[in-house]
């Protein structure tokens, strides 16, 4: 039988074992080689499905027929050994970025990131950590909360494989419709966990969002264990590798189970931290090893994800956390992207996560909004953006609830949060950004002037661009008063203006502009004390 399949979609086969296994996790192995219209051999996981289920999930953006024969450990079972099956591979003529220009990876140049097919990928992504488990019900809340973002121009969605933040092992906050991701003590993968997922996963990438999948919080290496975290690896490769994912290693991942105090000795404490920096890496080694699709690899960090790990070279996403504190976050977010970004050799930088908005009842749309433009006109390839209330899944009834620290980050409803402003506004900032080659940008403090040492964030002017083309500027409110010098333009180049309100997406044309003869010009004051985005651009 020969299945039909667009290019990049997923395909799946089922087996059905002919013997019964007393643990047929742990004691059976099974995979595929597949062969493609290049004569290339690839092996393929399987996964167990429960019972006596097996399957292999595959895509491929080579046009053609591929062909797959099983390999199963136990090869006296003709159910899971020794079958075959064919897949035509035909072009997609759709709009979804996903299969249209297939999964995500570094660029060539290591500064943003791409598809498979060289289109530079934007990365903006929201924080649903818990989003798999049954406080987000499928289909209703999941697909409500995709739809809203999607609108609101996101890209990629950063989500927990069930095994969870801010939670012990097997909180029954953690449980999804099917139960935990694993049976007690770590025994073996509970399949129907993941039957619920599948949905919602699938459901992203229709819908154009590309899922991030951090298969665990960073603590899990203690309470399951190094093998287990690595089978785990096995059953998500098998499982979601066929999509168009990212894979996250870990979250906060060297950090123990919200135990910092415990570590009275300082030597204590490094001594802890590298021994997980090492097994991170033998890890990301691991999944390279095994993960036949080659999707792009990171690391959710407590503060710089290239400190997660021995040796950087394995990621191909250098991921931050830069703090919580509102507006206080801000300036040194500002200084940490500039270290990431500046690091050789080069790789692509994003904040993954900093200032939840309404953490602590702080950090509301202005914030957003001065984060998104400060990372992005500094260097990162993008940006992820989260809502308090999303990422832990508030119940309308039923708020998550204490942490193990014991104080609960906030009770704000789900939707609720997923209706602030600052959602919609850093989707208006890519949306700005995409009439450029934003990809080619580089941070150009030259074009202003010098910032005073010491001055506060308001204060603080940014800028990046490409020469004799394009410059974006973001102005703190201060600037509305004194407006914004621009350094440096081309006397033989004919620019025109703008200003561009990042809350509102209303443009003000400033019309042609002429600079002094030193190369300067000035905004003169703007017309709202608030925060802007001047663009000066090229005339054609």
């Amino acid at each position: 039988m020969i299945h039909n399949v667009k290019q990049n979609a997923v395909v799946e086969w089922t087996f059905q074992s002919e013997k019964d296994y007393n643990d047929p996790f742990h004691d059976v192995r099974f995979e595929a080689l597949v062969t493609g219209p290049d004569g290339q051999v690839r092996k393929l996981p399987g996964f167990w499905a429960g019972g006596g289920k097996w399957k292999l999930r595959y895509s491929s953006p080579l046009i053609g027929m591929h062909q797959i024969r099983t390999i199963c450990s136990e090869n006296n079972d003709s159910g899971l050994h020794g079958q075959t099956g064919k897949v035509q591979i035909e072009p997609y003529e759709g709009d979804n970025p996903l299969y249209k220009h297939g999964a995500v990876r570094a660029s060539e140049c290591r500064t943003y990131l791409k598809h498979e097919d060289g289109t530079p990928f934007f990365w903006l992504a929201d924080t649903w950590w818990m989003s798999l488990t049954k406080r987000l019900q499928w289909p209703e809340d999941f697909q409500w909360l995709t739809r809203d973002r999607a609108g609101k121009g996101f890209t990629a969605i950063q989500l927990v494989a069930g095994l969870y933040p801010d939670m012990a092992p097997f909180d029954e906050r953690g449980a999804a419709e099917g139960g935990q991701a694993w049976e007690a003590d770590f025994a073996r993968i509970n399949p129907a966990f993941f039957d619920t997922a599948d949905l919602k996963i699938d459901w992203l990438v229709e819908s154009g969002l590309m899922p991030c999948i951090v298969a665990c919080w960073g603590y899990y290496l203690d309470f399951a264990g190094k093998d287990n975290i690595k089978k785990h690896w096995e059953y998500l490769i098998a499982r979601y590798g066929a999509y168009p994912v990212v894979w996250c290693m870990a979250g906060e991942a060297t950090m123990p189970f919200y135990q910092w105090d415990s570590f009275n000795d300082a030597e204590l404490k490094k001594a802890y931290v590298e021994r997980l920096r090492k097994e991170w890496t033998d890890i990301a080694g691991y999944i390279s090893e095994i993960d036949p699709f080659r999707r792009a690899l990171t690391i959710h960090p407590t503060e710089y994800g290239h400190d997660m790990v021995e040796d950087a070279s394995v990621l191909d996403l250098d991921m931050l956390q830069t703090g919580h504190s509102g507006i206080i976050t801000v300036g040194s977010t500002v200084q940490k992207i500039r270290e990431s970004v500046a690091r050789e050799p080069r790789i692509p930088v994003i904040n993954s996560e900093v200032c939840y908005e309404g953490i602590g009842g702080t950090s509301y749309q202005e914030v957003q909004r001065m984060l998104f433009w400060n990372c992005m006109l500094n260097g990162a390839c993008g940006h992820t953006y989260g809502a308090n209330g999303i990422w832990q899944v508030n119940d309308e009834k039923q708020p998550y609830g204490a942490s193990p620290t014991g104080i609960a980050w906030g009770h704000t409803f789900w939707k609720e949060a997923a209706q602030l402003a600052g959602s919609r506004q850093v989707g208006l900032g890519k949306k700005l950004l995409e009439k450029y080659r934003w990809w080619e940008f580089q941070p150009r403090p030259e074009w202003l002037n010098p910032v005073p040492e010491g001055a506060d964030v308001y204060s603080r002017v940014y800028a990046a661009g490409i020469e004799g083309e394009v410059r974006v500027i973001y102005a703190p409110m201060h600037l509305a008063f004194s407006g914004v010098t621009v350094r440096e333009l081309e006397q033989d180049i004919p620019y025109r203006a703008y200003a561009y309100d990042p809350a509102t997406g209303d443009e003000y044309d400033m019309g042609q502009i002429v600079p002094n003869e030193e190369g300067a010009w000035s905004t003169g004051r703007l017309k709202i004390f608030q925060d802007w985005v001047l663009v000066i651009e090229a005339i054609a």
